[in-house]
């Protein structure tokens, strides 16, 4: 996350206006209108009092509205990470987990670990076969690769510790962009098109990502944004308890996963301490292969 106030700096600038990064799990939905974007690194663009950086420039502008209504970094990060799950699946995601680092402006720094979490029934030899040998793919692909999402839980606990603005206002643009169906761009159409083996191998066949191939003209289904209305109105419980969480447990259950409802209730965020040095503020970020599987709670 890469969100500053009252000091000058330098960053990379994306060619249509100021924007905002932040880690992404879980490719699920759609994208932009247009041509694929094109990034040009700038050393010369500084902004005094902010900058908002962001892997498309959609959810770029919902932080810089956020921030211009008077919102804080944090407000401006949640409302960013929501909108990217919509634009820009594979830079945002609600169903994977992440890190926030936040540094305010006396010095303190605070840290939130909301990566996703293994299930209860977990165990060491959940993916070796009879002579503890990895089985080929398990680990990786399908609904046994899945770990408890964290994405909303951490978003809602750092909205509790640091959020101004009404939690509302950082929700509503993702819905608002996802009710409106946005084209697919070149590039995920081409994402899509790449992974449609694993997705049928791995879903029912009326998966809406599960079709013979995805074309220009192509817009992302409305049905995320019924899951994002429910985070909306019901935060944590909207998406850990509920219809959305009967929802996952029952695909996982249909697809021989190990989440549960009991699992998704379950869940919290780490808090772990900080490590700083001389120059930033850093946290550890673990590598993983990312589970190549469309939960049918996502076209809810």
């Amino acid at each position: 996350m890469s969100i500053k106030h009252n000091t000058s700096i330098i960053v990379p600038k994306y060619k249509g206006g100021i924007f905002l990064t932040f880690a992404c799990l879980l490719m699920l939905h759609a994208c932009r209108p247009s041509a694929p974007a094109v990034y040009v690194a700038d050393p010369t663009e500084i902004y005094q009092e902010a900058a908002v950086v962001s892997g498309h420039p959609l959810a770029s502008d919902v932080g810089k509205a956020i921030l211009a209504k008077g919102g804080n970094a944090v407000d401006a990060a949640i409302a960013v990470q929501f909108a990217l799950a919509v634009v820009y699946p594979r830079a945002g995601n609600i169903g994977g987990g992440g890190f926030m680092v936040v540094r305010q402006s006396n010095g303190e720094t605070d840290a939130l670990d909301y990566r996703e979490k293994a299930p209860a029934r977990a165990h060491r030899n959940m993916y070796l076969d009879s002579l503890e040998n990895p089985i080929e793919g398990l680990s990786v692909k399908g609904h046994l690769a899945a770990g408890v999402p964290g994405t909303v839980a951490g978003l809602v606990a750092a909205y509790e510790r640091y959020g101004s603005l009404p939690w509302e206002e950082l929700v509503q643009p993702a819905i608002d962009h996802g009710n409106q169906r946005l084209l697919l761009s070149p590039t995920e159409i081409d994402r899509l098109n790449q992974f449609q083996a694993d997705f049928a191998a791995y879903n029912s066949p009326d998966c809406p990502f599960v079709r013979p191939a995805w074309a220009s003209g192509d817009a992302g289904t409305k049905d995320l944004a019924a899951t994002l209305t429910r985070i909306r109105d019901q935060k944590t419980a909207g998406f850990y308890q509920g219809e959305t969480a009967q929802l996952i447990a029952a695909e996982m259950q249909q697809g021989n996963g190990w989440i549960t409802a009991e699992d998704l209730a379950a869940y919290t965020p780490m808090q772990p301490r900080p490590s700083s040095g001389n120059t930033k503020t850093t946290a550890s970020s673990p590598c993983r292969l990312l589970p190549a599987v469309a939960l049918r709670w996502c076209k809810c």
